[in-house]
């Protein structure tokens, strides 16, 4: 039987009489979220009019998607895991967050080739000093709600967990080590005598990046890719996303909640979780 969560932790009786008048079903309370057991899958027109009617996340449980098999979350950095786009915060230093913001905008629109965009943006901070990013990673940075409590429980259970980002080694280096985190990789800004250059050392972690990264972790693990998790929110984690067993748009753009199999634009990180819980 198709299962839908309803990402609330209450719901009055009107909402409640609403939905089961779109999808008759059975609704079942747990503790932080409600499941609505139903006969038939809902239609995508049935699911975009339910989420148009309510301000809370509905999210139909692929059939495909085996809770007890998830062995591993990989998730984006910036404006996923963390509230800021680092690159952003860092130009704000030079006068210039705007100017980059606009480009880490086109880009995570998918308007934008992400390198070429991530080459331009870098290029804008030759001459900042290094310490900048120390005061980005401490007066800025962020954990998005619910990060913390999702990480904690996965790894409770035996889960591992990944950061892949096509932001800074500086920062996921950091998030590491606070995180227990298994597995970083990220792009290294180039820095002479304590002096941003403006370059990116090596390859750009990109859309590819992310998904060899994720497919990598697998084999490693020897695990099917169809037991991880993908969270992103922007265009250069679609390739990712695509190969993973249960894709997250989180706060995403609308292209990356088209290919998403859950969206979460209302709550916390953490109520990934709801999608682990047993049937």
């Amino acid at each position: 039987m198709p299962v839908t969560i309803l990402h609330a932790s209450r719901l009055p009786d009107d909402s409640i009489d609403r939905i089961i008048e779109v999808v008759p079903g059975e609704l079942e309370p747990r503790d932080s979220h409600y499941r609505l057991h139903h006969k038939h899958p809902l239609s995508a027109e049935q699911l975009y009019g339910l989420r148009r009617r309510f301000d809370f996340d509905i999210n139909p449980i692929p059939p495909a998607f085996e809770p007890s098999d998830v062995r591993l979350l990989i998730s984006d950095m910036d404006s996923t895991l963390i509230t800021i786009e680092c690159v952003d915060e860092i130009a704000d230093f030079a006068g210039l967050k705007s100017q980059v913001a606009a480009i880490t905008e086109a880009a995570m629109r998918g308007e934008l080739d992400f390198a070429e965009s991530l080459r331009r943006r870098v290029a804008l901070l030759e001459g900042l000093d290094e310490a900048v990013l120390e005061r980005v990673y401490t007066e800025r940075l962020r954990l998005s709600p619910g990060a913390e409590h999702l990480l904690e429980e996965l790894q409770r259970r035996g889960i591992f967990t990944a950061l892949v980002s096509g932001g800074f080694t500086f920062f996921t280096e950091r998030l590491k080590q606070r995180l227990s985190l298994d597995f970083t990789l990220a792009n290294k800004l180039a820095v002479r005598k304590g002096t941003l250059v403006g370059q990116v050392e090596g390859e750009i972690v990109g859309a590819e990046a992310k998904r060899d990264f994720l497919l990598e972790r697998c084999e490693e693990l020897e695990i099917s890719s169809r037991q991880s998790i993908a969270v992103g929110d922007g265009a250069n984690d679609l390739a990712m996303m695509r190969v993973a067993g249960l894709s997250v748009a989180y706060r995403a753009k609308p292209r990356v909640q088209e290919g998403a199999d859950v969206v979460l634009d209302y709550s916390s990180l953490d109520a990934i979780l709801h999608l682990l819980d047993p049937s």
